[in-house]
């Protein structure tokens, strides 16, 4: 192909590969990032075929540096690493720093370069972000006290690992200068660029978005939201000499401090995405099969550094930290992988000239390799502890700071199962908890699920339609599984996926238009709801009643409405909702709550005294009392001020009873 389309060549082809790639790695239950490291490979100059352009490929990689780090900085919350920093901060430092130091000693025996040895050891130091919370997600540890220490061990881990990019340039020598001098000078300017960022740009940029999102433009707020991370990137670059990757930090960091910090996270996912994939397109076009092949050997080794080095490391910082046991196993099943800073600080060094391509191979390999074994790493957690136990006095002393909370396992039994907890999930829940029956609630929003954790609602982080979440959440007990999710697509994949896992469990879901009705019966749905439709029917209801038509009649129209609508599903072999069988089953018959004033005549008398139903026609059928109720109350029972009575009967026969009771007839 000419030159000119060989940009536009590269990124077709890394998609369509990363697509394909992607799907496969998911239906082998892989992550997906480990199907773009193969779509690389597969465009990459060392095989056959089409080879894309890498010195493009490295710039989109840029890209995706830029919007990783800005959605890091985005969801970079202080407070929560504060609260695990007794664990999480020395932990991070001595995992880190002996991780380094095992690395540099493996690579002086294979006769590396000091330099490139301390990138290495730097590079399989750092796990994967990406990894480490669809781990916690798949296995519901997100929002526990275990998951809660990981993360926090692995945000500090990453904003070492930034510190160590704006430090690395100062390996290279240049013109043998003052080694700290240069050190103290790069220092000096990011922080320079650090407290523009944090006394300027929080106003600034805070300003700048809330100003744009007033003029109501959603394509022009995510022209803005682009703008500032590529644009606080490059002027930190060029002005600050600081790395791409801090500048979109803290661009990302500035900007969570704003109010409209939800909307930006949500409108910078998709080129979040989109240019990560790139990036691990872009890293997997670095590998030569050949090398890595040539130096197996030193690709299994890293690959057992990283797994087994990394979590042996971990779980015996256990025994000097004030950690549990079982929160530090958590901790080196997550951390015993490598991911996206493994291959920025590997990039950056092969970039500085103090790794080349060949080495830098090796290091993703063994990333690879790790990404694959991750998943095996939590299903051992529980295998190991059973074995530790069996040493009561390692044990005891890896328990030093006291157990932590467990992490929910799926025991519940007879609940109901709630997917997402937006303003239709949580009346529910709240309703649920009023009459006191369980249930358990599955959020992909992280900071709402651990804010729902803290009111004592159980509730496990995940997207219950990309991830095996639904395998925790006892699909198979449970009593129902209702999925609130507003986006139709996201239904679908949850109710077809919640099908498979149980055929009996009835699922109420909701669609978002009529169209998608049948495909979600289709699916496996027991009951759908269209809100749109019920709230206009609601409306009618209301609109009717003003109009003075009866309860009866309105119900008529509702049904004809409803029934025309859900064709298929309603009534059909679905059958009725229980309200509309009994309004149904009383055609002509209705009933009303009529309270009972001071005034009332009466009051002081008794159910037979007032002889209702010979005078108006309406049988009293409930009395209810200071919270009370009494079902047919006897014919002895007396009225009394503040009383609330049930009528039933027809609509003349109602008006009656009303103005008996309110003392008008």
């Amino acid at each position: 192909m000419h030159d000119d389309y060989a940009l536009f060549a590269t990124i077709t082809m890394a998609v369509l590969l990363a697509f394909v790639g992607g799907f496969i790695a998911r239906k082998l239950k892989l992550p997906t990032l480990v199907g773009y490291l193969v779509a690389g490979l597969a465009i990459s100059p060392f095989t056959p075929g089409f080879s894309g352009d890498t010195n493009a490929a490295s710039q989109l990689a840029e890209m995706g540096v830029i919007f990783m780090m800005f959605g890091v900085g985005l969801h970079f919350s202080l407070k929560d690493l504060w609260n695990v920093r007794r664990i999480a901060i020395p932990g991070a430092i001595l995992q880190t720093t002996l991780s380094t130091l095992l690395g540099l000693a493996v690579s002086q025996l294979w006769g590396w370069t000091f330099e490139a040895g301390l990138v290495l050891g730097l590079a399989i130091s750092v796990a994967s972000t990406v990894v480490l919370l669809r781990g916690l997600a798949d296995n519901g540890l997100v929002s526990t006290a275990h998951g809660k220490v990981a993360i926090g061990w692995l945000v500090f881990e990453d904003l070492a690992t930034i510190a160590i990019l704006v430090l690395m340039p100062v390996l290279v020598s240049e013109g043998g200068g003052n080694p700290l001098l240069s050190v103290g000078w790069a220092l000096l300017k990011t922080a320079v660029f650090v407290a523009l960022m944090l006394l300027v740009g929080t106003r600034l940029l805070s300003w700048l978005l809330t100003q744009i999102a007033y003029t109501r433009s959603r394509e022009l707020f995510i022209l803005a939201v682009v703008a500032v991370a590529l644009g606080v990137s490059f002027l930190a670059y060029e002005f600050f000499g600081v790395s791409l990757a801090l500048g979109a930090f803290l661009a990302g960091v500035v900007v969570s401090e704003s109010d409209v910090h939800h909307q930006v996270g949500a409108e910078v996912v998709p080129f979040r995405d989109f240019f990560a994939v790139l990036f691990f397109v872009s890293v997997g076009m670095l590998v030569n099969p050949a090398v890595v092949f040539a130096n197996l050997d030193k690709v299994i080794v890293l690959a057992l550094l990283v797994i087994v080095g990394k979590a042996l490391i971990t779980v015996l910082l256990g025994l000097v930290l004030p950690s549990s046991a079982r929160t530090m196993l958590v901790v080196a099943a997550g951390l015993s992988q490598v991911g996206e800073f493994t291959f920025i600080v590997g990039s950056t060094g092969v970039y500085l000239g103090l790794l080349d391509n060949d080495q830098y191979g090796l290091i993703l390999a063994a990333a690879v390799i790790s990404i694959i074994f991750n998943p095996v790493m939590f299903g051992l957690i529980q295998p190991v502890e059973k074995a530790l136990r069996r040493l009561p006095a390692l044990w005891r002393r890896l328990e030093r700071g006291g157990p932590t909370p467990e992490a929910f396992h799926e025991t519940m039994a007879d609940h109901v199962v709630i997917v997402g907890y937006g303003r239709v999930g949580r009346h529910i829940g709240s309703v649920l908890q009023r009459l006191g029956l369980p249930f358990l609630v599955v959020e992909q929003d992280m900071p709402l699920a651990v804010e729902l954790q803290g009111e004592g609602i159980n509730t496990m982080f995940g997207d219950a339609a990309n991830s095996e979440i639904l395998h925790h959440v006892s699909l198979d007990s449970a009593r129902a599984l209702v999925v609130t999710v507003p986006n139709e697509t996201t239904t679908e994949l949850i109710v077809g996926a919640a099908r498979l896992l149980s055929a009996d469990t009835p699922i109420i879901a909701r669609a978002q238009t009529e169209d998608r009705l049948d495909d979600l019966v289709r699916l496996g749905a027991t009951h759908v709801i269209n809100p749109e439709l019920e709230g206009g029917l609601e409306i009618l209801r209301y609109t009717l009643l003003t109009l003075d038509y009866s309860s009866s009649q309105i119900q008529q129209f509702i049904d004809t409405i409803r029934s025309d609508t859900y064709t298929g599903i309603w009534p059909g072999d679905r059958g009725y909702p229980v309200l509309d069988q009994l309004l149904m089953s009383t055609r002509g018959i209705e009933i009303a709550w009529q309270p009972l004033a001071a005034g009332s005549p009466l009051v002081g008398q008794t159910l037979a005294e007032a002889n209702i139903r010979s005078r108006v026609g309406a049988s009293l059928v409930a009395l209810v009392r200071d919270g009370e109720v009494m079902a047919n109350p006897a014919s002895d029972a007396a009225f009394a001020a503040g009383d609330l009575l049930g009528f039933i009967g027809d609509t003349h026969e109602l008006v009656a009873a009303r103005g008996l009771v309110e003392g008008s007839s």
